[in-house]
């Protein structure tokens, strides 16, 4: 499957390349980011370590109920049903500049959700990242006005 990230993950050489042209494309794109935000769950895999080469600090976003103390949480529509995701409330501060990660972008109704989570925190996103894009499914469009950047595209 083109949409499955596993061999990659299981490969350190395939693994450390794959974070190696996300860290080059962070740096060669912005001269300041404050905090990687990574999307529940796939994201936690690939943030933390590209957070750690940049030098920043990295934020979960989850799936409702899974973070401690006060959160802001939003409600979305998947093809599927609806999902609920949370951030901690004080994870950023006002006017900090956040790239927010997962895996795949397909639809788009995840990354859109977590965009809008970081606006009611009045952070600036300056980017959604991720590994694969299924352009068929346009979701990249759900995030204008946000930049996006996907490493592989499938139709």
């Amino acid at each position: 499957l083109c949409s499955d990230i596993s061999p990659l993950l299981k490969d350190p050489a395939a693994f450390r390349t794959l974070i190696d042209l996300l860290e080059d494309h962070l740096r060669a794109s912005f001269p300041q980011i404050d905090f990687i935000a990574g999307l529940d769950s796939r994201g936690f895999l690939i943030g933390p370590p590209l957070a750690q080469r940049l030098g920043i600090g990295f934020v979960p976003i989850r799936k409702k109920g899974k973070l401690p103390g006060p959160t802001q949480s939003i409600s979305y529509t998947l093809e599927y049903g609806k999902a609920e995701l949370e951030i901690q409330s004080d994870a950023v501060e006002p006017g900090q500049k956040v790239v927010i990660v997962d895996d795949l972008l397909a639809t788009g109704g995840t990354m859109s959700a977590a965009c809008e989570l970081m606006k009611r925190l009045k952070a600036d996103v300056l980017e959604c990242l991720v590994i694969i894009e299924l352009k068929l499914l346009k979701g990249a469009e759900k995030l204008e006005p946000v930049r996006f950047h996907s490493l592989l595209q499938y139709d």
